[in-house]
């Protein structure tokens, strides 16, 4: 039995019970509970709301005035996030957050989305295991950040494209498909 996988699913599911108060994010203040929940069209989807709490708890930044991109590409994908404001803390945040997951996925180190999504994501123990023949490169962008992944090996092509293709789809974000 492998335990750690085990033991990020459980905390995954505990994390929205420990986190705190929602967050008002039509006006940036804390509120309690009983209060409605955000305006974005998605928070109706409890779903997608738990995805976006884990999402805020892993990434430090609010996942409704964020924007995720996951691309594509020939040489490999690009996983890019930004505020949609100036906002410098949220900004050194993400540039953190992104610079630590090029250094966990160099490692073979895919707990972040595990814990996110609350479940492997598609392509990742195929990411750790071919790891040697993957690169990850992090820069900053204006509001944030980007994570360049590329590699030459076929198999591990196959699995970034796998990755970002199920990082757009449950983020219900936009980016290229090459």
């Amino acid at each position: 039995m492998r335990i750690r996988p085990l033991l990020l699913a459980l905390a995954a599911a505990a994390l929205p019970c420990a986190l705190p108060a929602q967050h008002d994010h039509a006006t940036h203040h804390p509120t309690h509970a009983a209060h409605p929940a955000p305006a974005h069209p998605a928070a109706a989807d409890s779903g997608f709301a738990a995805l976006q709490s884990r999402g805020h708890a892993a990434m430090g930044v609010d996942q409704y005035t964020s924007t995720h991109r996951f691309d594509a590409l020939p040489d490999g994908g690009r996983i890019e996030l930004q505020r949609d404001t100036d906002d410098a803390a949220g900004i050194a945040t993400i540039r953190a957050h992104l610079a630590g997951i090029a250094q966990a996925f160099a490692r073979g180190d895919f707990a972040t989305p595990a814990a996110v999504h609350a479940r492997e994501v598609p392509g990742a123990a195929t990411m750790a295991a071919r790891r040697a023949a993957i690169r990850y490169t992090y820069r900053d962008l204006p509001r944030g950040g980007e994570v360049r992944i590329t590699t030459t090996d076929p198999e591990a092509l196959a699995a970034v494209h796998a990755f970002m293709a199920f990082q757009r789809l449950d983020h219900r974000s936009n980016g290229e498909n090459r």
